[in-house]
């Protein structure tokens, strides 16, 4: 039966992961790997012999009537990213928006990412917030950045260890240093850490310790 699956896989420990996943990355007749080197070594340990094919965003234009034609077919298809859950800051949404247009079925499975272990456990209101997935390098980063200095709601968004430290800056600019955050960083992993304060107070702790791993930051909303 045609269909397409999002199968969220682990953001760091390995046991992360369902026994739906494996059981569905085991069934379906391809796996669309955003690595596929980084992802063979996780279907390795999980004994999935599948075929893959790459798809990432330099080539997920290109491959998009390709895939579709494929699940025209009668294929079921996997989608996975080298980790957590496909579309949330990784490659998915074209095909799965390309899918709904077609009326093929979809399907995403629940599992790992990173934005809701940061939520939280930051202790900041959880009911109401806003994901903003990465800043932008250059242009329109700081009209994001005045826009969050008025949002009530807690905003969640990811970084890079190498600008972990001029976007701290950066909130102190336009959130002010009093401003409570607290910053995750290799969530799941041997050396996860969660520093909680105010941006002055974080920006201080990375000072002492240089910025290592990939960060979710959580900003408590304007009051």
């Amino acid at each position: 039966m045609s269909k397409l699956i999002l199968v969220p896989t682990p953001i760091g420990n390995l046991e992360d992961i369902t026994l739906r996943a494996i059981r569905i990355l085991k069934e379906s007749d391809l796996i669309l790997a955003e690595d596929t080197r980084t992802s063979g070594k996780l279907l390795k340990h999980l004994g999935v012999a599948t075929p893959m094919q790459s798809y990432h965003m330099h080539n997920e234009h290109k491959m998009l009537d390709r895939i579709l034609e494929k699940l025209k077919l009668g294929s079921q298809i996997a989608l996975i990213s080298d980790a957590g859950t496909p579309g949330i800051s990784d490659p998915g949404f074209l095909l799965v928006r390309a899918c709904v247009e077609s009326q093929i079925p979809t399907e995403c499975l629940p599992g790992a990412t990173a934005l809701i272990p940061a939520l939280v456990q930051s202790g900041f209101p959880s009911d109401r917030f806003v994901f903003e997935g990465f800043l932008p390098p250059k242009k329109g980063r700081q009209t994001r950045l005045k826009q969050w200095a008025e949002e009530p709601k807690t905003i969640v968004f990811y970084e890079s260890p190498h600008k972990m430290s001029k976007t701290l800056l950066q909130l102190k600019t336009f959130l002010g240093g009093h401003r409570k955050i607290a910053v995750s960083r290799e969530l799941s992993k041997m050396f996860e850490e969660t520093v909680r304060g105010t941006v002055d107070e974080v920006i201080e702790h990375f000072e002492n310790k240089a910025p290592k791993g990939e960060f979710v930051v959580v900003i408590e909303g304007h009051k």
